[in-house]
């Protein structure tokens, strides 16, 4: 493991840039997906079987990338698909019921800004339930300046749409509740096992079970283009390559060297939104949101000094 090609600083820098761009490119591209797929915005279930198709591909082909690395297909133990499915449910399942559902009724701008809540949440969750994981002023103070940047974006009232909805931004922050237990979960259910091999199982169930709802529930798209196609197929995509890549960064370095680039996320959430949904990040309070965000996600994870 030592002096492995991932451990080196610019292959790190550049690998979690390209994850961190593509995760960024997603907030845009969920909404675009519900005009290219006809979805109203009144089809919930709609929404839902896209997301499911989503992430039912982006598991397979993050389980088709393990195959490569291992030259054969990993299987879990009995043992281990009780918490494979519990992770499904939450990371995927119950994270992105309430994403989906949420970015329909706020901006992309605003979805990226209080993605920002997850790595708070982790924090506070580690805290009570590892001994390892203590809460530290460094992360108070993160968790404090990164929570001021969420209640601003929140209860603006100008250019982004603003105000609080339960069905937009609260939905929002529940996807975060959720993403933050399932990292909490995944920490648990990764021991001793290919994470590479447990996201895709995860990804694959927790897709499998968002398609079922959404066809439940008789969610379907008012048309199916190429484009539309060519464009879920890259959401599916992004999942598995942003995933993998991410996971392989951790493997081989310190969660904490890593885990520091997740305030990229809304810049590039918030930079994509702006490009390509025309929507508007310039007021100062905005700014000052995703600066306050950015800062605490930064400063949460940032390694401390050694002296």
């Amino acid at each position: 493991m030592n002096n492995h090609m991932l451990q080196k600083g610019p292959v790190i820098i550049l690998l979690a840039l390209l994850c961190t761009i593509l995760w960024g490119t997603a907030y845009p591209a969920v909404k675009i997906g519900y005009d290219l797929f006809a979805i109203s915005d009144a089809d919930g279930f709609g929404k839902l079987l896209f997301a499911g198709i989503r992430f039912f591909l982006a598991g397979l082909m993050t389980l088709a990338v393990s195959i490569v690395l291992q030259k054969r297909l990993v299987i879990p133990q009995k043992s281990q698909w009780k918490g494979i499915a519990l992770l499904g449910l939450v990371q995927t399942t119950g994270q992105y019921i309430f994403f989906y559902l949420g970015l329909a009724n706020t901006t992309g701008v605003k979805g990226s800004i209080l993605y920002a809540l997850a790595t708070f949440f982790v924090v506070i969750f580690a805290h009570f339930l590892f001994l390892d994981d203590k809460m530290t002023l460094q992360k108070i103070v993160g968790c404090v300046i990164g929570f001021a940047g969420v209640i601003l974006i929140t209860m603006e009232d100008g250019g982004l749409g603003g105000g609080f909805a339960w069905n937009g931004e609260g939905f929002i922050m529940l996807s975060t509740l959720s993403s933050a237990l399932g990292s909490i979960i995944s920490r648990q259910v990764s021991q001793g096992q290919d994470p590479v091999v447990v996201t895709g199982y995860q990804l694959t169930g927790g897709g499998l079970v968002l398609m079922l709802l959404g066809i439940a529930g008789h969610g379907q798209f008012g048309m199916v283009t190429v484009e539309g196609v060519a464009l879920l197929l890259y959401m599916a995509f992004l999942s598995a390559a942003a995933f993998t890549g991410w996971t392989m960064l951790l493997k081989y370095n310190p969660a904490s060297r890593i885990a520091v680039y997740n305030f990229l996320i809304p810049v590039f959430g918030t930079a994509f939104s702006v490009m390509f949904l025309g929507e508007s990040i310039f007021n100062l309070r905005s700014l000052l949101a995703l600066i306050l965000a950015c800062a605490g996600i930064y400063i949460v994870n940032k390694e401390p000094r050694s002296d």
